[in-house]
């Protein structure tokens, strides 16, 4: 269905998406800041734009810093439960004895944690997924640096321009945020990796973790290297 959308101060042609689809489709979801949401057939991003493809067959252009999330829009067919317990003796908080993640930027990440209050080793489970360490990494949906930041996730902590690549800079941004979905989410762990994937939004609006395979499997890439490897057959 066409419709206007208001985007940055003016009316745009766009295709509207007022309820998340719950089948199978091809193309990307982009969660716009404010919370509206956009089903795209394709996009490219070009410098700090980025150019998507209607199903309409129109063009619509936005700035990075009104996209929040790009997410492919591809459910999981078979769903596959999910792990609902880090592995023993893994905390969500900050605890004193955990070790300095023996990985790159290892130290920052510890510090950075406990900053924050968050367990050092679950950051790091979030970098190596997010970036395997590179601050430099920039991905095809515009998610920068080590924690694989989108620009406006990053301006809504102060980070702005090149220092998004900035690896204390970055780190700052991403574990507040991750603190923050902590907290929104009440210390649940898939809550808060799904709001960290798909955008806090697409939780709440599914209430719980959305069904589709890109969240899914980020969820289990993260318990993967926190140790856990059976899944509870009590969540879908």
């Amino acid at each position: 269905m066409k419709r206007l959308l208001r985007v940055g101060g003016r009316w745009v042609l766009a295709v509207a998406l007022l309820a998340v689809p719950t089948h199978p489709a091809a193309g990307e979801l982009v969660l716009l800041v404010g919370g509206h949401v956009l089903k795209v057939d394709g996009y490219q991003l070009e410098g700090d734009r980025v150019r998507f493809d209607l199903p309409s067959g129109g063009l619509l252009e936005l700035s990075l810093l009104r996209i929040e999330r790009i997410v492919d829009d591809e459910i999981e067919a078979e769903r596959v439960p999910l792990p609902t317990e880090i592995a023993p003796g893994i905390a969500l908080g900050f605890d004193d004895s955990h070790p300095i993640p023996d990985t790159p930027f290892g130290d920052l990440i510890y510090a950075t944690a406990q900053r924050y209050e968050l367990n050092p080793q679950l950051i790091a489970a979030v970098v190596r997924a997010e970036s395997a360490f590179d601050p430099r990494a920039v991905s095809t949906k515009g998610a920068t640096g080590l924690l694989q930041l989108m620009p406006a996730t990053a301006a809504r902590y102060g980070v702005v321009g090149d220092a998004i690549f900035d690896p204390a800079s970055n780190l700052d941004a991403g574990v507040r945020y991750l603190k923050w979905l902590r907290e929104r989410f009440a210390g649940d762990l898939p809550k808060m990796l799904a709001g960290y994937n798909a955008g806090e939004g697409t939780v709440e609006r599914y209430d719980g973790v959305p069904p589709f395979r890109e969240t899914r499997d980020f969820i289990r890439r993260i318990y993967s290297f926190l140790g856990v490897a059976a899944v509870d057959a009590g969540v879908m």
